[in-house]
This record gives structure tokens, C-alpha cells and sequence, in this order.
């Protein structure tokens, strides 16, 4: 999938993200419901913020995949966070993680701090949509 990426200069220049992404081929849609960092079992593998990340994004990318996409596929992400400044005192590490599994791919994205997840352990949860080529 092809993407132009849409970032005006009068909303300066975005850093691990992208304002907007513009479709340039055919594809289809998929719209993937918000992923936490369990396991096949459906239990959160950590209690770590970053972790917790890294599973979350691992798990989107699953849904992805199965769908026979890519993470280059991916044209919006919303992460939610039951705290915010402990994503910003991590965020180096957040950052190391998303491009070990997004590389340089930086979607339309959206960062939203919550008082809570439906899933009590959970710190992190990431849904998206994606354009898959046909």
C-alpha cells in the first residue's frame, strides 16, 4: 500500500506521526478493535508500561496480518493510556519498540488518556484501521 503523507507546514512538523495519509490505490478497509497486551489466553503478559505496549502493537499487527496486510498497511492508530505521563517518561523506549515493528511507518495517530481500560490490568490499548491492497 502507497500512502502520501498529508502534513501542512502551518501545523509544523510531526513527530512519530503523520497528520493525515492519503490512499493512492484500491484496497480494502479494515477497521481492527482495540488490542491490550494479553496473550492466547487473554492474559496481560506484563505489568510494564512499555511491555504492555510492545504486546498491544504486536497484537494489532496480528490482526493485520491476518487479513493479509502489513504494518506499512496500517493508515490510523488511536492509543489509549490509562497514563499519560508515564507514556511521555517512556517514551524513548516506547519509541524503540514501535519502529522495531512499524519501522519508519508513521500513521495518522492520536494518543488519549483514559481513567480506565475494560481490562483492569491493562495500561495500554491500540485500535486502527488499515488499507489493504486488493
Amino acid at each position: 500500500m502507497a500512502f502520501k503523507l498529508i502534513n501542512p507546514e502551518s501545523l509544523g512538523t510531526p513527530h512519530g506521526y503523520s497528520n493525515g495519509l492519503l490512499s493512492d490505490a484500491h484496497g480494502k478497509l479494515l477497521f481492527i478493535a482495540g488490542q491490550v497486551a494479553w496473550d492466547e489466553q487473554q492474559n496481560i503478559v506484563s505489568k510494564d508500561f512499555v511491555d504492555q505496549f510492545d504486546r498491544a502493537l504486536a497484537n494489532l499487527l496480528a490482526v493485520v496480518a491476518a487479513a493479509g496486510g502489513q504494518a506499512a498497511d496500517v493508515a490510523r492508530m488511536v492509543v489509549y493510556v490509562t497514563n499519560k505521563n508515564e507514556y511521555r517518561e517512556r517514551t524513548r523506549e516506547v519509541g524503540e519498540r514501535y519502529r522495531s515493528r512499524m519501522g519508519r511507518h508513521f500513521p495518522a495517530m492520536v494518543l488519549v488518556e483514559v481513567n480506565g481500560l475494560l481490562e483492569d490490568e491493562a495500561k495500554v490499548e491500540i485500535e486502527g484501521i488499515a488499507v489493504i491492497s486488493d
